[in-house]
């Protein structure tokens, strides 16, 4: 009479094999730079290139503030606004709040981003409402190369 451990089809040994190769297999596309994944850091040529892909949500972008510009919103509070560029694209940048970046500074913004957005008759296009907005040049120095 045949053991409970010899009764198991052969296709059981491989399963394990199988699974090693489909995780092999796979593991590339897990690798995918960050600008495949929305929580991870983006180039902006990915937002702009697929913007439909991350319209209303959340991303992290680095680059250069250029045009810098201060505003006042409806409710009063201070505001503003910059063009974050790298050397592929360039997106708009907004935020309440005090300005806590300068023309120049390398930054890190994270923010929700908007493909496009109506005010009034004006549509504008691939901005991100800044939730936080980090310079680079003011981190530990320590960190940065």
């Amino acid at each position: 009479m045949a053991t409970p451990s010899s009764m198991q089809p052969p296709i059981r040994r491989y399963h394990y094999s199988r699974f090693l190769i489909l995780a092999l297999l796979l593991f590339p596309l897990l690798s995918l730079p960050v600008s495949a994944r929305a929580t991870g850091l983006l180039e902006i040529t990915e937002l702009l290139s697929h913007p439909e892909q991350y319209d209303r949500q959340e991303v992290t972008v680095t680059g250069q503030v250029t045009n810098l510009q201060l505003a006042t919103n409806r409710q009063g509070q201070p505001a503003y606004g910059f063009l974050l560029k790298d050397s592929a694209g360039t997106l708009k940048v907004i935020s309440l709040g005090q300005v806590e970046v300068r023309e120049g500074d390398q930054v890190i913004v994270e923010g929700i981003f908007a493909r496009l957005r109506q005010a009034g008759r004006t549509i504008i296009y691939n901005e991100i409402k800044a939730l936080s907005i980090k310079s680079l040049s003011r981190l530990n120095p320590d960190l940065v190369g």
